[in-house]
């Protein structure tokens, strides 16, 4: 993901710097026009904006904390984060900022394909001051969307992948009632067409039916997310009983081996 966005950028013309913890993971970047950095901090201070994207909270301390950590570069820089990492990691990234680097909390809903093409939706939490600041450049990446002040975007994510893990369980236990039923699966879609599911069962019925389902969004990913679903929940005393059994779904069929392949892969462990 972070790739193809900073692709994005270059394509856009941004004068870009990157850096990797897999360093030949921005070779292509590199040869394609950007600089490379020795460090996060030696990124941070070349840049007027930083963005982040990394897969977790543990990721983002790594590479934001220490004295060759973001923070230690980015005085007088926008940090704009555009990883998934609940509201706890933005709040201790917060922290570790030097006090005149202004942080936006920006992850994306969408892929892949859609970061590559410019299709991603972009929450963001901070001042409206600074997301106007940085608007032009998030619009190079998708559609933003101001959510508040600081950690709205990440709880604006946070409650988009709630509705994504549900409905994917939903989906799954209905083919399984219909399957302890006695129905015909090709009658169960007919009926889930009647339904608020309609337009999830009709994108997800080829993969159900061939068993193939193309990785756009690890199943480990996205229960790392439904995790951070599951903290956020514990930080405020809501009872979210449907996102803890979608969560747990999410980590049956990792239990059993699909954490590296797409996250509907659960509709094999659900719906069989």
């Amino acid at each position: 993901m972070g790739g193809r966005v900073a692709s994005r950028l270059l394509d856009a013309g941004h004068d870009l710097t990157v850096w990797n913890r897999s360093p030949e993971k921005a070779d292509e970047l590199v040869a394609a026009g950007a600089r490379r950095a020795g460090s996060p901090a030696e990124a941070a201070r070349a840049a007027d904006v930083v963005l982040i994207m990394v897969a977790d909270p543990a990721a983002l301390a790594a590479v934001s904390e220490g004295e060759h950590g973001i923070a230690a570069g980015a005085a007088g820089t926008t940090v704009l984060d555009l990883s998934t990492v609940g509201l706890e990691a933005v709040e201790r990234l917060a922290d570790a900022l030097p006090a005149d680097a202004e942080l936006l909390d920006a992850p994306v809903l969408g892929s892949l394909p859609e970061a590559e093409e410019g299709a991603l939706r972009i929450f963001v939490g901070g001042s409206a001051a600074a997301y106007e600041r940085v608007r032009p450049l998030l619009e190079a990446l998708g559609t933003p969307l101001h959510a508040g002040p600081p950690g709205s975007g990440a709880a604006a994510k946070l409650v988009a992948n709630a509705t994504l893990f549900g409905v994917l369980g939903l989906l799954g236990e209905s083919l399984a009632l219909a399957d302890g039923l006695g129905l015909e699966r090709g009658v169960a879609f007919e009926i889930l067409a009647l339904t608020p599911l309609a337009a999830t069962a009709e994108r997800r019925r080829p993969a159900i039916e061939t068993g193939e389902y193309p990785t756009r969004f690890t199943l480990s990913l996205a229960l790392k997310d439904a995790e951070l679903v599951r903290a956020a929940a514990a930080r405020t005393g809501l009872d979210l009983r449907l996102a803890e059994a979608s969560r747990s779904w999410l980590a049956d069929a990792e239990a059993v081996g699909f954490g590296d392949e797409d996250y509907a892969a659960a509709l094999r462990v659900i719906a069989g």
